[in-house]
């Protein structure tokens, strides 16, 4: 059982930067893949970035590559999405996600293999 809070998010100008953070329990977090979803009011969730349980790995989709990154501190069992160069169509609920690995090198990427996640948290960009 893994259990994940978050924070960070709320308001921003277009073209400013947020830092989301997201804890999590547990002894074995560096089994676990961290994914950050979000979802918009009216569309379904969708996939921003995940990080492999190693750190060595990471996938972001097309519409944040460039101006996202996605880290984690394993000693801390924290991940981190830092958001940079925000627009208006990013703004969203956030989510963080945890999906137990048996190999630490994965990043996937489907909110349908995720079985934890976050509170969730608003982003909001204004333009």
């Amino acid at each position: 059982q893994v259990h994940l809070v978050q924070s960070g998010g709320g308001l921003v100008q277009a073209g400013g930067s947020l830092r989301l953070s997201c804890a999590a329990s547990g002894r074995t977090f560096s089994s676990y893949a961290m994914g950050w979803f979000r979802q918009a009011p009216g569309k379904e969730r969708e996939f921003v970035a995940v990080i492999s349980g190693s750190g060595g790995s990471t996938l972001y989709a097309d519409s944040v590559k460039g101006r996202f990154t996605c880290s984690r501190d394993n000693a801390k069992n924290t991940v981190y999405l830092q958001m940079n160069s925000l627009k208006a169509e990013d703004t969203a609920v956030y989510y963080c996600a945890a999906c137990r690995m048996y190999d630490s090198s994965l990043t996937p990427r489907s909110v349908y293999e995720y079985a934890y996640w976050g509170q969730g948290t608003q982003v909001t960009v204004s333009s």
